[in-house]
């Protein structure tokens, strides 16, 4: 062992108790033997009983029927969120003004996050209505089994598949090994053969068959070099998937004003993109440490820090690129949510 390695190991070991997920940053999460001694599934399983109790502490945030959806399918999808004047309201508020925005280029597509400040919130009613709202928020904490302050975006995806290699995110995959929620209210009609988000039903939960597929996954991982799969966002073939049990995938091809929320612990991918398409939506994340057992007490909801978490996201972002630090989401200056991508010029 090196003299680093030495005064590392603590931090390494202290990390068994956070969502730290790579395996090849962290060589006790990434160990084979202690893989092959069941150290990963040990973690699945203990995060899925966090998360089930933390959970059952927040069913008043959701209606049954919503708390049903996720439980058999591990989404939610509520159309007709708006009445139809307050939607178009939103639309403009959108889509009529110029916000500070990041590009991530993926293949043949491009990602726009426009963070969402605490001041377009303020500024723009319909808009800041819906983001702190108890759908959004609820639906997006209940799932995350977190009563914490979620990050927010603007979010605007173009696709043109004759413009580069495939993108990654059209490869079935889980996005960490703890239940994790995401949601998109989408501004726009998601067509089938226009990139859906795509869901594996039930894939949230651990089976007998999934636990097997994650133990050798996880076993083999840290010999993976740094790919999404050793940094623990584990990617699955559609044979391999086939083989697990689960329900046939689903396309969410949904109309605007159609608000999805998913535990993407569960496989799931963006659709493949036929023809060029342009996708807008508000979306949101929420991850916190796996292991508590209290749903609340997060920093983020602290006065001052509420409603801050993109704006700081965005803050490291400018601070990296000021600094030569490689970013994969460069700032493109102030534009409209439905400009052509500054990545593609």
């Amino acid at each position: 062992m090196r003299a680093m390695d030495f005064l590392k190991s603590p931090l390494w070991a202290f990390e068994l108790a956070t969502g730290a997920k790579s395996f090849v940053d962290n060589p006790i999460i990434g160990s084979r033997w202690l893989n092959e001694h069941g150290l990963h599934e040990k973690r699945l399983l203990l995060a899925e009983r966090m998360a089930d109790f933390r959970r059952s502490l927040l069913k008043r945030m959701v209606s049954a029927e919503h708390a049903e959806a996720y439980a058999r399918d591990g989404y939610v999808i509520v159309r007709d969120v708006l009445p139809p004047e307050d939607f178009e309201r939103l639309k403009h508020e959108v889509e009529d003004n110029e916000f500070s925005a990041q590009e991530m280029l993926q293949g043949h597509t491009v990602t726009r996050f426009t963070p969402i400040t605490r001041k377009m919130l303020r500024d723009l009613p319909e808009f800041g209505a819906l983001v702190t709202g108890p759908l959004f928020q609820g639906l997006l904490r209940y799932v995350g089994s977190w009563n914490a302050d979620p990050i927010t975006f603007l979010h605007t995806v173009f696709a043109e598949p004759d413009r580069g290699e495939r993108d990654p995110q059209t490869v079935f995959h889980s996005d960490t090994f703890q239940p994790t929620s995401k949601c998109w209210y989408f501004l726009t009609d998601v067509a089938e053969d226009g990139g859906p988000f795509t869901y594996v039903p039930g894939s949230h939960r651990m089976t007998p068959q999934r636990l097997a597929w994650e133990r050798a996954k996880a076993i083999a991982a840290s010999t993976e070099g740094r790919s999404m799969h050793a940094l623990g966002s584990f990617r699955i073939s559609d044979e391999e998937l086939a083989d697990l049990g689960y329900r046939e995938p689903v396309k969410v091809a949904v109309p605007a004003n159609t608000l999805v929320v998913a535990d993407t612990h569960g496989f799931h991918a963006r659709g493949v993109s036929t023809r060029p398409t342009i996708r807008l939506g508000i979306y949101g994340s929420l991850r916190r440490n796996p292991f508590l057992p209290w749903p609340g007490l997060d920093p983020f909801s602290l006065p001052g820090l509420r409603w801050r978490q993109a704006e700081i996201h965005d803050a490291i972002n400018a601070w990296k690129m000021r600094t030569g630090r490689p970013t994969g989401q460069p700032g493109v200056g102030k534009v409209r949510p439905l400009d052509p991508p500054r990545r593609w010029q």
